[in-house]
């Protein structure tokens, strides 16, 4: 079939209009030349015999009256001129109304562009996060009190949601983040082009989100192998995430690489709930250890301690606690026996307020020996705790406390359904039973007999929604306090809380403990991309192998309502081989935001302890 040439020809100029607005502009750019030409050269040919206006002269006019159509106004002379430069500016009108209309046309088009998020990133030295969650509100919260400090940075949120979406939530959950910069673009964290639209080969971490879906792991471990089989301009940053499920552990590290640090979100829930439920306040003393608005660890070398030995350095410094060593070769060691010796190339682990805040003594604090407890640790005596509520963490919960509680403890299941196949496992030191038992009815819970118990753990429902399990454990709570109550507080009660905005709410249940393991993992993730060498002296205070947190009875190391300081505490601790970091007061335990926790207090300042309260150590169990 023979093709015309103006079929061609139409072919060619819509090739060019699809162009967008460059060149719908240069086509009106060519119209109106062509205007002005035609225009001149008649004015040339037919008007200019007696005036003889240069060429110039004429063109000058012709683009003023096309540009604007008010100068036709002033025009005299011939009938001819006129309508010749009349003819002008008609034109122009139509030209320069096309030209607005396409600026307009294409601001309104590159707007509506950047507010979908596909623009390139410029940056260096900035986070990017990837995915979107509930998580997404305290990383970002964190990141940018990481950050307050410096003069700019950059959190770079990628996400498969529409990016005006994204920068309203967060805008509206955080409000403003001071120097700190939140961007985010819209695209899918799987796919490679979209990756680039954050600048990964400039950032200096790279942290992935699960997402809250069923195959989160899955999106997670694809995400890690997208970024470790990338190929890579520069430095690599390190990426951290976190798996759900503790069976995926090993997989998503296989696919993410050295570079890679990922988290077993699943195990250190777990482990929470069953150290809690033996030493309420330990979540509260985590979150603190894990946020950056109080207190943090840092890694710091000390040349002037370089020979000393690390039951030397607890005395040594006015602000901050040592609580371990960062060898040489890269192991984390926290709280090692007290002889340890401080190598030339070692570095101390000291928690502190702020790195700018941490000095040496001039020289150690005087200790009141007075005031210090000599008796002997009390031996771990059998467990008799009841487990209300049934989800996925409960049988670890039990393989663990079989583990950590004394032969002879006891655990009861109290649940809708009878777990057989937990029922039937053979433990060495732990002996489960089963209790139906209907949680959120009042006449179900008084028939388990509860002034038997020791410790409860109420675990959250997974079946229902996030904001629906809330609901329920809050009326189970209800339930127990108040026959507690009745009973004469028997029983401490930990439990497993979704959202951490119901702590407040919780609070008037007066639970001993509430264990938030979605924030908690959130703040640990944070922790790990602004420093990766933490991952150590993390990893060591969640294993059970080792030196852990505890909150020890204030009685074991200061005699009741003695005054004394926080630095006889550090001794008495340090004779018993542990390492002091804090207090907790029983009075202020059920009052926001610290709940009676104090970390890193002043060494010299009057403190005066009771039977009730708690000394925050760490020690091997």
């Amino acid at each position: 079939m023979r093709v015309r040439w103006r079929d061609r020809l139409r072919y060619w100029f819509d090739g060019t209009m699809d162009r967008g607005t460059p060149a719908l502009i240069g086509w009106l750019a060519l119209a109106s030349v062509a205007l002005i030409l035609v225009i001149t050269s008649l004015v040339i040919a037919l008007t200019n015999k007696e005036d003889e206006l240069s060429w110039g002269e004429v063109t000058w006019m012709s683009l003023m009256r096309a540009i604007d159509p008010g100068t036709v106004a002033g025009d005299t002379g011939r009938p001819l001129f006129l309508g010749l430069m009349l003819a002008a500016t008609i034109g122009g009108i139509f030209i320069v109304s096309s030209l607005i209309g396409v600026l307009t046309a294409g601001l309104e088009n590159r707007i509506a562009q950047l507010r979908k998020g596909r623009s390139r990133l410029i940056e260096s030295g900035h986070t990017v996060v990837l995915g979107w969650s509930e998580q997404i509100f305290t990383v970002v919260e964190e990141l940018v009190k990481a950050n307050h400090g410096q003069r700019r940075s950059c959190v770079v949120v990628l996400a498969d949601r529409d990016k005006a979406d994204m920068d309203d939530e967060i805008r509206s959950r955080l409000g403003e983040t001071g120097r700190t910069r939140v961007i985010c673009r819209s695209g899918s964290p799987l796919k490679r082009a979209d990756l680039e639209l954050v600048s990964p080969d400039t950032a200096k971490a790279i942290l992935v989100l699960p997402p809250p879906s069923p195959d989160a792991d899955i999106e997670v471990i694809k995400a890690l192998l997208l970024l470790n089989n990338r190929v890579w301009r520069g430095a690599r940053p390190h990426v951290v995430t976190a798996v759900q499920n503790s069976e995926n552990l090993a997989a998503a590290r296989t696919a993410g690489g050295e570079s890679a640090l990922v988290v077993d979100a699943d195990d250190i829930a777990v482990r929470l709930v069953v150290q809690s439920h033996r030493q309420a306040g330990l979540s509260t003393v985590c979150t603190d250890l894990l946020d950056f608005a109080g207190n943090e660890f840092y890694i710091r070398p000390e040349p002037a301690l370089v020979g000393s030995t690390y039951g030397q350095a607890l005395h040594s410094y006015a602000r901050g606690v040592p609580v371990g060593l960062h060898r040489s070769d890269g192991t984390v060691v926290v709280n090692p026996p007290m002889e340890t010796s401080i190598g030339a190339r070692d570095s101390l682990i000291v928690l502190a307020e702020d790195d700018l805040l941490i000095r040496l003594a001039d020289s150690p604090p005087p200790v009141d020996e007075t005031a210090i407890v000599s008796a002997p640790d009390q031996r771990p005596m059998p467990d008799c705790t009841l487990l209300i509520g049934w989800n996925t963490r409960a049988t670890k919960i039990l393989d663990l406390l079989d583990r950590l509680v004394e032969p002879g403890s006891v655990v009861d299941i109290a649940a809708s359904r009878r777990p057989e196949e937990v029922l039937a496992t053979a433990r060495h030191n732990l002996t489960v039973g089963y209790k139906h038992c209907e949680p959120t009815r009042r006449t179900s819970l008084e028939s388990l007999d509860l002034g038997g118990y020791k410790h409860i753990i109420v675990l959250a429902d997974d079946g229902a929604g996030s904001g629906q399990a809330d609901d329920r454990t809050l009326l189970t709570l209800l339930h127990l306090r108040d026959i507690e109550v009745k009973l004469g507080d028997p029983y401490s009660i930990v439990t497993e809380i979704n959202d951490d905005d119901n702590r407040e709410v919780f609070q008037v249940t007066k639970a001993d403990d509430f264990i938030v393991s979605t924030k908690l993992i959130s703040l640990l993730l944070t922790q790990l991309a602004e420093n990766r060498h933490l991952q150590g002296v993390f990893g060591q205070l969640f294993d059970p192998v080792g030196s852990e947190i505890y909150l020890r009875p204030a009685s074991d190391y200061l005699t009741p309502g003695a005054s004394a300081d926080f630095a006889t505490v550090i001794e008495a601790a340090r004779r018993r081989g542990q390492t002091a970091i804090g207090y907790r007061t029983k009075y202020d335990s059920d009052q926001a935001p610290s709940y009676g926790v104090v970390l890193n207090p002043p060494r010299t300042e009057p403190l005066s302890l009771g039977a009730d309260d708690n000394v925050i150590v760490l020690a091997e169990g």
